[in-house]
């Protein structure tokens, strides 16, 4: 498979993923890629180390355009995680040979479907609560995935801030329900934190109110 490393970029199952492709060598991968299954490797890529990670997530290019100057703007759809086994090439472009990545068998779907749920109700708080704390309304979007799986990787791919080793932890994870554990303490977490914050705000908007 060819793989395209991106710096501190994650991409998850189902996600859309645009980008530029400039350089030399990974217009060549494009044009391969295009000439037979649209698809490649997106690996995140850690600047600090200089080294690329082990697990990554197949994108398959949806659009395509290319300019003049020989520069493409594309769009893709994160599709299949996967694990690098061996690289095969390094030149004019990175090849890989690879296994795929496929979450654990679900023993007890009562016990995922309710952790989803509070997963979804910490999920809905922070939104409400950061809505509320900044003075806009915000409301989740409509296309939020409802079974356990998805519902992981959507949160995973839209965590906030610099978060790309958390990411990556997640991405390389092979059980829904850890996944999802590990967002529920996040999510808790920062509804706890959100609170916090707006119960202060709404004393001082009161003392404001009452001074004046």
């Amino acid at each position: 498979m060819p793989i395209f490393p991106l710096p501190d970029v994650v991409l998850f199952p189902q996600e859309v993923l645009p980008l530029h492709i400039f350089e030399s060598r990974y217009r060549i991968m494009l044009q391969s890629v295009l000439e037979t299954d649209n698809r490649f490797g997106v690996v995140r890529w850690d600047p600090n180390t200089n080294k690329i990670a082990d697990v990554g997530c197949c994108a398959e290019i949806m659009q395509h355009q290319t300019s003049e100057d020989g520069r493409s703007n594309i769009v893709t759809l994160g599709q299949q995680r996967f694990r690098i086994l061996e690289i095969t090439r390094e030149a004019p472009f990175r090849t890989a040979l690879v296994s795929w990545i496929e979450d654990e068998e679900v023993l007890n779907p009562s016990e995922l479907d309710k952790l989803k749920e509070s997963v979804s109700a910490a999920l809905r708080d922070v939104v409400a609560l950061t809505g509320k704390l900044t003075g806009s309304n915000l409301i989740l979007p409509d296309d939020v995935p409802d079974l356990p799986r998805e519902l992981s990787f959507w949160i995973a791919a839209h965590l906030g801030g610099p978060v790309a080793d958390e990411q990556q932890t997640l991405l390389e994870m092979k059980d829904t329900k850890d996944r999802l554990s590990r967002e529920y303490e996040m999510l808790d977490q920062t509804r706890r934190q959100l609170a916090a914050r707006t119960a202060l705000k709404d004393t001082f908007t009161n003392a404001d109110k009452a001074n004046g």
